[in-house]
C-alpha cells in the first residue's frame, strides 16, 4: 500500500517543484521588464579636447534666449557634459535636444540627469568624438570648448549646418567670423552666429 502511493507522492512533490519554479522566473522576469535598460557606453576613444567645466544655469538660460529656441528647434550641445542644456531646451522650450560628449561618465551621468527631468522623449546623448558627429539635423547648436576647438571645428558647422542654423559660444569666439551679437552674463560673454546661405 505505501509503494503503491510512492509515484502518485512523487508526482505531486515534482508538479510542486515545478510550479515554484515556474513561478520564480516569472517573477524574475517582471521585475527585469520593470527596469529602465541600463544605457551602454564605450570606452573613451581619445581624450577631451577641452576640461570639463559645467555651465552655470543662468548661462544656460542666456544661450538658449540668445538662440531663440522654440519647440521646433533641435538643439545640438557639443562637449555636453551633465546635460544641463539640450535638458532645459526640452524642459522650457520644447525642444528636442542631443548631446554630445566624448566621456562615458558624462554620458551615464547626462542620461541620469534626463530621466530625473522627465525629459527622456525628448532628449537623447551620444557617446562621440564631436568632430565626427552629424550635424545636419540641428537648428541650433552650443558650445563651451576653447578657441583653437573652435576654430577647428568652424569648417564642419559652415558645411555640415543649414543657412539659419543658431551657433552660440559660451566665452570664446570664432576668430574672425564675426557674431550677430554678444550677450553678457555675470562677467561671462555668449556669442551668437547664424549660418549664412551659401
Amino acid at each position: 500500500m505505501y509503494f503503491q502511493k510512492i509515484p502518485t507522492l512523487l508526482v505531486i512533490g515534482l508538479s510542486i517543484v515545478s510550479l515554484a519554479i515556474t513561478g520564480y522566473a516569472q517573477k524574475r522576469d517582471l521585475k527585469a521588464q520593470a527596469q529602465p535598460p541600463a544605457p551602454t557606453t564605450t570606452p573613451q576613444e581619445r581624450p577631451r579636447d577641452v576640461p570639463y567645466v559645467p555651465t552655470s544655469q543662468p548661462v544656460v538660460e542666456a544661450m538658449l534666449e540668445l538662440a531663440q529656441v522654440n519647440k521646433n528647434d533641435v538643439v545640438y550641445d557639443l562637449g555636453s557634459g551633465d546635460g544641463r542644456i539640450p535638458i532645459t531646451a526640452a524642459q522650457k522650450y520644447g525642444a528636442r535636444g542631443v548631446g554630445v560628449d566624448i566621456d562615458p561618465e558624462r554620458i551615464q551621468e547626462s542620461n541620469a540627469n534626463a530621466q530625473k527631468a522627465g525629459v527622456t522623449d525628448r532628449v537623447r546623448f551620444i557617446q562621440q568624438d564631436l568632430f565626427k558627429t552629424d550635424l545636419r539635423q540641428a537648428t541650433v547648436v552650443t558650445l563651451y570648448l576653447l578657441p583653437e576647438v573652435n576654430l577647428k571645428l568652424r569648417p564642419k558647422l559652415l558645411q555640415e549646418l543649414r543657412p539659419g542654423t543658431r551657433i552660440v559660444s559660451h566665452s570664446f569666439d570664432m576668430g574672425n567670423w564675426k557674431p550677430q551679437r554678444t550677450v553678457q552674463v555675470g562677467g561671462t560673454t555668449i556669442y551668437l552666429w547664424i549660418v549664412p546661405k551659401q
